[in-house]
């Protein structure tokens, strides 16, 4: 743990102040998950396509990872509380330019710049905990903080769903006023302002520039990738521009008096750990809700709101599963109950592999509720030693960095899972599309197209009635079919990470008695926490 205030010296309304953080927090997690189920209903009032919707999605996203390092060590130099009022006011101003949005550019803008708020909130809502908490509170904070995410997340294409049918989609960013209006306010009343003390206001510019836009240009890439195409100049060119930017910042760390990140932190083995079991976690999570929705829609026939009901199961197993990681890892440390939830939810997913177009919705349901037992057990230790195990001057800059690992994983697991998807897909309908007399073009389009959406169908309208509905149900059955090898494929990939953390997170000694994890540390020697 850092060097928190003894619980008698802590603040008395810590609890409170935490509940305020994590609102700021869940406004930000709500923000990423609850745009996707309305993009229909604004396309329909600004006669525009979900393709150019999507970005007003991947706008906040962007923008979010490529700032939240930066705003990280903002908060360590400035005021982490001073970063989370700052992050809550932009976030509902932005809110109400989205609310007044009167056509998609206008929409995409203000969703953008609302990511400028939501990076600064991330870091510093977790970063703020270790200053007021301390032993097992603190774990328990960080529990807490992890189930708000999780919740957000998980119950996002629900609200948003009830409130675009009930209020109308600008509801989705009004209601984020009331929201901010009680955060900013109990947070001036209840919050201790933490920073790095003694530290110079000095910024690396350079550093920041060349990271914000390495992380840019992954997280687009990874994006768009999989619509644009992997061979593409515009993907193959920013892949390579975020190799050569990512080199540039870490030569430029190493170099300057005062760098945006303390390449301290990658020397201490626990966080590395914890980074790598979080950026797996993510990309699971991810991967499979993308995938999932789209089969619960396209293969099943659910709409929206009820494919996205449909995953909560797996946040029922996350919230049971929670405490219990807390508890293991302050008895045993973060490794084990990291592995064991990265091997559990591996299992969950090897039962998704058996997923077919009949197949009853328990296995569904029970699937994704051992896949959730398992990041439940993982989100705790990671986030308590990721940000709470480090020095705690550090931790704005490594609570950043923590986020960047889990937006990667999200971008990531989404972009590697629905490629494996669409390959496999392909080729199991190849034969039976080329045989049903497509042309060529329409082929293209076919292919392109979501499975069983009206472009899709718009594409083989041609074909006769009774080639059509074999061609729909053939191209149907093999979509599912590629779901389930790809779950099979991310089983196996969440495997082998679980083997990655195990030997890069050092097991917690206690010869001593005393609990302490006696690894080496930053200098070589020393527990890895101060």
């Amino acid at each position: 743990m850092t060097e928190s205030p003894p619980a008698d010296t802590a603040p008395p309304q810590r609890w409170v102040s935490l509940a305020a953080t994590c609102t700021a927090a869940g406004m930000v997690w709500l923000a990423f998950a609850d745009l996707g189920v309305a993009l229909p209903s604004i396309a329909d009032e600004f006669d525009s396509s979900l393709s150019a919707l999507q970005w007003a999605n991947n706008a906040f996203s962007l923008v979010t990872g490529a700032l939240v390092i930066a705003a990280g060590r903002f908060g360590d130099l400035f005021g982490r509380r001073l970063m989370l009022q700052l992050g809550s006011l932009l976030l509902v101003l932005f809110s109400v330019m989205a609310a007044l949005a009167p056509d998609v550019g206008w929409l995409v803008v203000s969703r953008g710049l609302m990511g400028i708020g939501a990076a600064l909130i991330l870091p510093a809502s977790l970063a703020l905990i270790p200053p007021e908490f301390s032993g097992r509170e603190e774990v328990t904070a960080f529990g807490i903080w992890q189930a708000v995410a999780w919740g957000g997340l998980s119950v996002g294409p629900a609200i948003s769903g009830l409130v675009t049918e009930g209020l109308g989609w600008r509801w989705l960013f009004w209601i984020n006023l009331p929201l901010a209006a009680v955060t900013l306010t109990v947070v001036r009343l209840t919050t201790p302002e933490s920073r790095e003390q003694g530290a110079s206001r000095r910024i690396d510019w350079p550093g920041m520039a060349c990271i914000g836009f390495a992380v840019f240009a992954l997280l687009y890439a990874l994006t768009e990738g999989p619509s644009t195409g992997w061979g593409s100049p515009l993907i193959a060119g920013l892949l390579v521009a975020t190799v050569v930017l990512a080199f540039v910042w870490y030569r430029i760390e190493r170099r300057v008096d005062e760098p945006l990140v303390d390449l301290r932190l990658f020397r201490i083995r626990t966080y590395n750990g914890a980074l790598a079991a979080n950026l797996t976690m993510n990309l699971t999570f991810a991967g499979l809700s993308f995938l999932l929705v789209l089969w619960l829609e396209n293969a099943r026939g659910y709409n929206p709101v009820e494919a996205g009901l449909l995953m909560l199961p797996a946040t029922v197993g996350v919230f049971l599963f929670i405490p219990l990681g807390g508890k293991l890892g302050t008895r045993w440390g973060g490794r084990l109950p990291a592995v064991t939830g990265l091997v559990l939810a591996s299992a969950g997913l090897l039962a998704l592999g058996f997923l077919g177009t009949d197949t009853s919705l328990w296995l569904l349901v029970g699937a994704l509720v051992v896949i959730g037992l398992g990041l439940g057990l993982v989100s705790t230790p990671v986030a308590d030693t990721a940000v709470g195990g480090v020095p705690i001057e550090l931790a704005g800059t490594a609570a950043g960095v923590f986020k960047m690992s889990s937006m990667l994983g999200g971008a990531l697991g989404v972009a590697v899972l629905t490629a494996f998807a669409r390959g496999l897909t392909s080729n199991e309908a190849a034969g039976v599309v080329k045989a049903s007399g497509l042309s060529s073009s329409e082929i293209s389009r076919a292919r392109k197209a979501l499975v069983n959406s009206s472009s899709f169908r718009d594409a083989v309208d041609s074909l006769p009635a009774d080639i059509r509905d074999t061609v729909v149900r053939t191209v149907v059955q093999a979509f599912t079919s590629g779901i389930a090898d790809t779950m099979v494929a991310a089983a196996i990939l969440t495997l082998v990470a679980s083997l990655a953390v195990f030997l890069l997170w050092p097991r917690k000694l206690r010869d001593d008695g005393s609990g302490e994890d006696r690894s080496p540390g930053p200098a070589g020697g020393g527990a890895d926490r101060p």
